[in-house]
This record gives structure tokens, C-alpha cells and sequence, in this order.
């Protein structure tokens, strides 16, 4: 597998743009629109602008690939996800990180966005195994990961603490080389869909 890149990732609906601090007034006002979409995450972006700084320090860390989900009719950044967990000599990256505002989850623009990374770990990259993980409390994460096509593979119990202090559960899905036409067929025709 080749290394990932910050590279900009094209789709109709939406651009996967390298974050960068451009990027800082629209995540911030994402980020905003409801504070509970960073509840199971170790950062929290809506905690305003002083939040910022060890946000993007964070997503700029040379062992992940950091994408501003910019929406591609506005141009405004919307939420960011990653890759993580790079390991090109075991062919694998983690998918992760991810967020989007409220106001666009559940949209083509969310579906587009994954079928963007995938497509670029498997098509480009030749990745044999692309890896996603949620805290195991959260439901609608887990869901959202199911549709994708993942497979659940278990669970990880007290396996992270948490800003909070409180150590949570990860529940670990994945798509490998062999399930990705399957896969790929699913998100385009749920784009098709609308």
C-alpha cells in the first residue's frame, strides 16, 4: 500500500480538503451548532474558539491525514475526518475522527465523504483493510458505520480514557480489499439515490 497524501478528494456533493487554518471560522460554526456531536470524542471543537489551536495541532500531526469536509455547493467546511492508524506495510488505515454538523448528517454530502476516503485507500492507495471505531455508547455512530457496509468485528472493552477521565469501550468494524466492490456499489447507488 502507498502512504496516504493531503491531498484534495473531489466528489459531486462534497470536497475533502487537507484541513488547514482556513478552514478555522467555518469548523468553529459547525461546531457550534451542537455541542453534543463531540460527547464521545477527545477534542471538542464547539467549545469555541480557544479550542481551536489544539484542534488543528491535533488533525496536523504527522501520523494522520486530516480532511476539512467542505461542501462543495458553498465551499464552507462542515466537519473533518481523518485516517489514522497508517500502516502501509500491513496494507491498513483507520477511517476516524469524523464529524459533521448537524444540520448536514444524513445527506448525500455525508455518504459522498466516505465513499471518497474508501475510494482513495482501496483504488489509489491499495489498502487491504480500512478500519473504522466508535466509542461503544455510541449508537447512531455505530449505525451510520453499518450502512457504510462495514462488519462489525467486536469489541475493545475499557480500551480508552477519555478526556473526561471516563474509559470507554471501542467498537471495532471494517471493510477489506475483497468486500469493497460490494461496498462501493452500495454508497454510488445511495448517491444515485438522492
Amino acid at each position: 500500500m502507498k502512504p496516504p497524501q493531503r491531498v484534495v478528494l473531489n466528489g459531486r456533493f462534497v470536497r475533502l480538503e487537507p484541513i488547514e487554518e482556513r478552514h478555522r471560522d467555518d469548523l468553529l460554526a459547525a461546531a457550534a451548532q451542537d455541542s453534543a456531536t463531540f460527547r464521545y470524542m477527545d477534542s471538542d471543537l464547539s467549545a469555541g474558539p480557544k479550542s481551536w489551536p489544539t484542534y488543528l495541532a491535533d488533525a496536523l500531526r504527522t501520523e494522520y491525514v486530516t480532511w476539512a469536509t467542505v461542501n462543495a455547493a458553498t465551499g464552507r467546511a462542515v466537519g473533518s475526518s481523518r485516517f489514522g492508524d497508517i500502516a502501509p506495510e500491513h496494507g491498513r488505515v483507520e477511517i476516524g475522527w469524523t464529524w459533521i454538523a448537524p444540520s448536514h448528517q444524513r445527506t448525500a454530502m455525508n455518504t459522498e465523504a466516505k465513499l471518497l476516503q474508501l475510494s482513495y485507500a482501496f483504488d489509489e492507495l491499495g489498502a487491504t483493510r480500512v478500519a473504522l471505531k466508535t466509542d461503544g455508547r455510541n449508537d447512531r455512530s455505530q449505525a451510520a458505520i453499518e450502512r457504510l457496509g462495514a462488519v462489525r468485528e467486536g469489541v475493545l472493552r475499557r480500551h480508552l480514557r477519555l478526556p473526561d477521565g471516563f474509559v470507554r469501550d471501542t467498537v471495532y468494524f471494517s471493510i477489506l480489499a475483497e468486500e469493497w466492490p460490494t461496498v462501493k456499489a452500495r454508497l454510488e447507488q445511495r448517491l444515485t439515490r438522492g
